[in-house]
């Protein structure tokens, strides 16, 4: 069989998901009566994928071209889960890099066609939203051809055809169209990929060996090891070793064999050398670990990933309000979820704090955690987190933290707010210019620890304006870190339900996170302050009645909106004496010694 298979990679939001519903319709992938057909992001299955709008989980579909199959390896466009594109990107032969006409290659891009390029891949550049107003392909081209020369490692690289595209109507060109509006299809892009992918490199006659690089769960057939078949052939009923390395793990039967046909996976008689297959029957794989014939049992070298940057301590909730919303809420269950992600979510590292009741947990960074809480709180489970910490390193006999590279392009009018704010954080200015659509775009290098808590305050300071966009660059030595950049908070003295009169004092005071009648405890936090100092206030205090005022008396009150924090909101938030408390149902930022007297004494000690 003909086979190519492709990776596509590209920044947030540049319309790569969107390329590939294309890709999957224009190749009659699905019956003309199909739900799909009618459907957009097809391949963000995941709720929180479709919510956020981004790709959380490098994903893999097939489609049929002039009988050759091109399998299509959907990855994720932020930096957060490098991990997802790490562990994928060796399937592939070839890559195709999409870029947004306007915005041009940011930091994602230059991450993922990196490691395209230590691989080895042959690149396809694709110009996507060349309808946009503020489309200038031609600065965006000069731009990834500078991208190509800086990232390079030899000659080969710096050649690749460009195709330009309308993705979410479905059309391509090889040149640059006169008239966009005209008819047209992804049939110059599907071209390209048959014309300059090469086929892989497989050899059909020597022992089976595949390398794993995801894992999927079903809850009849078990876990579906998958991986691109490096040589040999696969087929249900082959007895296998599972290695890791040189490492033999056990030997295995194959229960059945399948290959990907749009979004579904079909059942076949044989896995042929080169293609992406699913196999079922090994226990205990893990990403990473080679199948091999009996034979021939030598593995492949493990997928390298970079180290997590950011930590948090996870821990079952120990809030007055614990155990009442979650069906899951021991530091047992907790614990065996979280050892359950580590197989599939491999940038995450997790460890047992002595004790067994609370956990560390690293990933990649803010998002990449609290995606992980978020999943784990839609499916039931209770717990509370800390202040996210960044993961220091000692490197020359120096201590060191990581830093990033952040990509900001803003309108203006509003650059000299992200100075002042950037300038707080110690930030260092590498470049800065304005492009052809008048949005200045600055370049800093800044470290992790002082990056906190940013996007969510500069997102409320410009009022939703600009691209934010970081890369890891590596660690350098430690700065002095950076005082409180945030207000102090409005704390509950006293535990009951919320009154509306009482909250009107704490509309003089500062911003309100609960509206009337929302149960509170002491030291539970419910608003910010206007200044810089924490304030105990008691919000369930109601007007005495008198046989001039009813009980009803707080109806005639207005109250401004609360403010609502998301998850990733409220990480970002937290202080060293804070916790998040996270169940299926609300987020409750509190202190961690609850009434004023501990928090007192606990200050006192340090």
């Amino acid at each position: 069989m003909d086979i190519r298979n492709v990776a596509i990679i590209a920044h947030v939001d540049h319309g790569k998901t969107t390329l590939v519903d294309g890709m999957l319709k224009q190749t009659h992938t699905f019956r003309d009566n199909q739900a799909e057909m009618m459907a957009t992001t097809i391949m963000d299955t995941n709720d929180l994928e479709r919510e956020k709008g981004i790709t959380i989980l490098a994903k893999n579909t097939a489609v049929m071209y002039h009988g050759t199959k091109i399998n299509i390896i959907d990855t994720p466009g932020h930096a957060d889960f490098g991990g997802e594109v790490e562990r994928v990107i060796n399937m592939a032969d070839g890559a195709l890099l999409v870029v947004d006409a306007a915005e041009g290659p940011l930091p994602q891009t230059q991450f993922v066609l990196q490691k395209a390029l230590e691989y080895n891949l042959k690149i396809i550049v694709l110009i996507n939203k060349i309808d946009r107003k503020d489309a200038r392909p031609g600065a965006v081209l000069h731009e990834i051809e500078n991208l190509f020369l800086h990232l390079a490692a030899h000659e080969d690289h710096l050649t690749f055809p460009v195709v330009y595209a309308i993705g979410r109507e479905g059309k391509a060109w090889n040149q640059y169209p006169n008239d966009m509006h005209e008819p047209g299809s992804l049939e110059a892009l599907f071209d390209a990929i048959i014309r300059s992918i090469p086929a892989p490199d497989a050899h059909a006659d020597k022992p089976l060996k595949m390398l794993v690089s995801t894992l999927d769960f079903d809850s009849h057939k078990g876990t579906f090891a998958i991986g691109k078949i490096r040589q040999g052939t696969v087929r249900p009923g082959q007895s296998v070793v599972l290695l890791h390395e040189k490492k033999i793990l056990g030997t295995f039967r194959i229960d059945e064999v399948f290959t990907s046909v749009g979004l579904e996976r079909i059942s076949v008689d044989v896995g042929d050398s080169g293609d992406i297959v699913a196999v079922t029957g090994i226990a205990d794989v893990a990403i990473g670990n080679t199948v091999a014939d009996p034979s021939d049992p030598t593995g492949y070298p493990a997928i390298h990933l970079e180290p997590p940057t950011l930590k948090i301590t996870v821990s079952a909730n120990t809030s007055p309000f614990a155990g009442r919303e979650g069906k899951f809420s021991t530091a047992r269950q907790i614990g065996e979820r979280l050892q359950r992600e580590k197989q599939t979510n491999i940038g995450l590292i997790i460890e047992e704090n002595a004790g067994g009741s609370s956990f560390v947990v690293a990933g990649r960074g803010e998002l990449h955690l609290a995606i992980l809480l978020e999943t784990l709180r839609r499916e039931g489970y209770e717990m509370q987190v800390g202040k996210p910490e960044v993961i220091l390193k000692t490197l020359g006999g120096v201590m060191s933290e990581p830093y990033e590279e952040m990509t900001i392009d803003i309108d203006a009018s509003f650059v000299g707010v992200v100075i002042e704010e950037l300038g707080r954080r110690k930030a260092e200015l590498l470049d800065t210019h304005t492009d052809g659509r008048g949005m200045t775009r600055t370049v800093y290098k800044v470290s992790s620890r002082n990056l906190l808590g940013f996007r969510g305050d500069i997102l409320t300071k410009t009022r939703g304006n600009g691209i934010f966009a970081t890369r890891f660059i590596g660690y350098f030595p430690e700065t002095p870190r950076v005082s409180k950049l945030r207000n102090g908070v409005l704390v509950a003295y006293e535990s009951g339900k919320s009154s509306g009169y009482a909250l009107t004092t704490v509309e003089a005071r500062g911003k309100a996170f609960i509206g009337p009648g929302v149960p509170v405890y002491t030291g539970m936090i419910i608003g910010i302050n206007n200044r810089q100092e924490d304030i105990d206030i008691n919000v369930c205090k109601t007007k005495k009645l008198t046989n001039i005022h009813s009980a009803n008396a707080d109806i005639a009150i207005q109250l401004d909106p609360p403010l609502i924090l998301t998850l990733e909101q409220a990480l970002d938030f937290l202080e060293e004496d804070e916790l998040l408390e996270i169940t299926p149902q609300n987020l409750r930022l509190r202190k961690k010694h609850l009434t004023k007297l501990a928090r007192t004494r606990a200050q006192r000690r340090q």
